[in-house]
């Protein structure tokens, strides 16, 4: 299988300033929906180098309204996975792999968590939606270096060991937060 059998990316969409009207089918992080292959609806790039390609992202949408002098914000924060804009290449690719992109899923929706932490710890002003946008575009940076961390960690799944670390860390960080 060569060099490639263990190579992965996972890509970060922001679901905010999507061209066009219509939306990419996109599926809701869910603790009891793991992914599956036939989940990976993209076509692989004919240079591709990678074995996998995980599009995964954070998402947000919400209103404030000010009530007896206060302002109250209701916020809605989800992690999702695009299956169209993800994709494998089936030759190169086994069940360890695909635990590694699950894991790149769970680590967007374990930092949309660290998201409503943080919008719950904050007190906003008038500027709240600036504010709010901050706070997504903090978290998008530190999302991506934690993603690039656990590939490097892992060698994007070719340190087993590793991989099984990560997944058990992870496993306890979305059950503890």
């Amino acid at each position: 299988m060569g060099p490639l059998k263990y190579i992965t990316l996972v890509v970060f969409l922001l679901n905010m300033g999507l061209v066009g009207s219509q939306e990419p089918e996109a599926i809701p992080w869910n603790p009891q929906r793991k992914l599956e292959w036939n989940d990976f609806k993209g076509r692989p790039f004919k240079t591709a180098w990678a074995a996998a390609i995980t599009a995964s992202g954070i998402s947000y949408s919400f209103t404030s309204v000010q009530e007896d002098g206060q302002l109250v914000l209701d916020i809605t924060i989800n992690s999702y996975f695009y299956p169209e804009e993800s994709w494998y290449q089936p030759k190169l690719c086994d069940s360890l792999i695909l635990s590694h992109e699950q894991l790149h899923f769970d680590i967007a929706a374990l930092y949309a968590r660290k998201m409503r932490k943080r919008i719950a710890e904050t007190t906003f002003t008038k500027d709240v939606k600036a504010e709010v946008k901050e706070i997504y575009k903090d978290i998008l940076r530190e999302l991506g270096n934690f993603q690039k961390k656990y590939d490097f960690e892992t060698n994007f799944s070719r340190n087993v060991q590793k991989q099984f670390e990560w997944n058990k860390e992870i496993e306890h960080a979305l059950k503890n937060q």
